[in-house]
């Protein structure tokens, strides 16, 4: 920034030439959606040019660029990623794009079936792609349906969406107003929308909906944006979104104490600091299981190659 306000300072709008190469290319997701890039503004330098105004002089010579956006993603400082923003065209089933929409920091347009007639397209499900339900999480799948079962659900499927459609057209040709006539339409129908949101939030939706907890269909969302998108985009935060964001650790504070306890060969005492702090049940017969937080920590501790004590 220059110390002369009076004196005009020329600003080149930063082009991403890996962006600028998918530009409007709309990219598939599930059998009739995309995604596509309609416009951006920043890229890497633009998260830390706005580092360093709020560092001041001399960052720049302790810090080169992938090292300050590594800190400032390490230590959570995210107002420099704010000054980062990305507009897509999305096609998303009706149903994906209730969680979607359920972020409510972006700027959106959606395409309106009352003043337009429904997009005539509707997500399909293949026989061998219906999943069970997660007996361990009430919100989540596990596993297959045998696709021979499958197969009879997905021709059913495809009866009802059919049979949806025809009442729909039926009811406009009887005159009927686009926004009554649309109430019975499946949420596995498209819709489409533009959704602007700024780095920061951006990479908050990626971790939330590419986690493999989130449902299949956003996730398959969230994993083209990250993928195809964001990481040509800015691939220093990319990278750095991935270390301490996707492939990072935290631990709470019974977590630090359990590890250290565990570390040490102080099983006895790991297994205490685990009841103590509520993440196991005494089974009738004794034994202890952890809950789900107890669970959640046995998965930390296999990524650390380690078996959590009460498993033993």
């Amino acid at each position: 920034m220059s110390d002369d306000i009076s004196r005009p300072e020329a600003i080149a709008r930063p082009v991403v030439p890996a962006l600028e190469a998918v530009l409007g290319r709309p990219f598939r997701v599930l059998d009739d959606g995309f995604v596509r890039v309609v416009d951006y503004m920043g890229d890497d330098s633009a998260v830390v040019q706005a580092a360093r105004t709020s560092y001041g002089a001399g960052t720049k010579r302790r810090h080169e660029d992938r090292g300050l956006i590594r800190y400032l993603m390490r230590h959570a400082h995210t107002t420099p990623f704010e000054m980062c923003e990305l507009k897509l065209h999305v096609r998303v089933p009706m149903d994906v794009w209730r969680q979607w929409i359920r972020h409510r920091t972006a700027s959106v347009n959606e395409y309106s079936t009352r003043y337009s007639v429904a997009i005539d397209a509707a997500q399909r499900t293949a026989p061998d792609a219906w999943r069970l339900q997660s007996p361990a999480n009430r919100q989540g799948s596990a596993g297959l349906l045998h696709a021979g079962q499958g197969a009879a659900l997905s021709e059913e499927e495809s009866r009802l969406q059919h049979a949806a459609r025809a009442a729909y057209q039926a009811r406009l040709a009887a005159g009927v107003a686009r926004e009554q006539a649309r109430k019975d339409l499946p949420l596995s129908t498209y819709t489409e929308a533009y959704w602007k949101i700024d780095l920061q939030n951006l990479l908050h939706f990626l971790d939330l909906r590419m986690d493999a907890r989130a449902q299949q269909e956003i996730r398959e969302y969230a994993t083209v944006i990250g993928e195809q998108i964001v990481a040509k985009w800015v691939p220093l935060t990319w990278e750095a979104f991935l270390d301490y964001r996707r492939g990072g650790l935290v631990l709470s504070r019974i977590e630090n104490e359990l590890l250290a306890a565990l570390t040490s060969g102080d099983r006895a005492r790991a297994i205490a600091i685990a009841d103590e702090g509520g993440l196991l049940t005494h089974a009738e017969d004794g034994r202890l299981k952890a809950n789900l937080e107890g669970r959640e920590l046995e998965d930390k501790l296999a990524r650390l190659g380690l078996r959590a004590p009460w498993t033993e």
